[in-house]
């Protein structure tokens, strides 16, 4: 029997982004635990840990705001490949699919799935991460 997809305990906007934050904090503390030499990580396990708890984080912000639009959770993108069909519909969707696409390139691909290393590469997609957040903190 296939698993149905299921989103506990954000039922608001409000709920989505602070939870988003919440990830951000997360990744960001764990980051700081790593030792890092002539701008690497000198730990790629716990990057790939902050890197996949990182790129979660906006796409709970794009979660938030399609329920705060009326999208109800059994509607939500279940895939990166939903998120990237949703976001053409979303305002100020140049920006957001640009923030997104180093997001998902330096977070999801590079840090997370192949366990990059480089450190100006995880702060980029963390900045974009945070800016996404931050967008949609502030949308309507």
């Amino acid at each position: 029997m296939k698993k149905k997809y299921k989103l506990t305990g954000i039922d608001s906007k409000e709920q989505a982004i602070k939870e988003a934050y919440r990830y951000l904090a997360n990744a960001k503390e764990t980051l700081s635990k790593i030792p890092i030499a002539d701008g690497i990580y000198l730990d790629s396990k716990y990057v790939r840990e902050a890197s996949g708890i990182a790129y979660l984080a906006p796409l709970l912000a794009i979660d938030g705001y399609l329920i705060g639009k009326g999208v109800s959770k059994s509607k939500l993108p279940k895939s990166t490949e939903h998120y990237w069909e949703v976001i053409p519909k979303i305002p100020y969707n140049a920006k957001l699919r640009n923030k997104f696409t180093s997001v998902y390139e330096n977070l999801h691909l590079f840090g997370y799935y192949r366990g990059g290393v480089n450190v100006e590469m995880i702060k980029d997609g963390m900045k974009h991460a945070k800016e996404i957040v931050d967008m949609f903190k502030d949308a309507a």
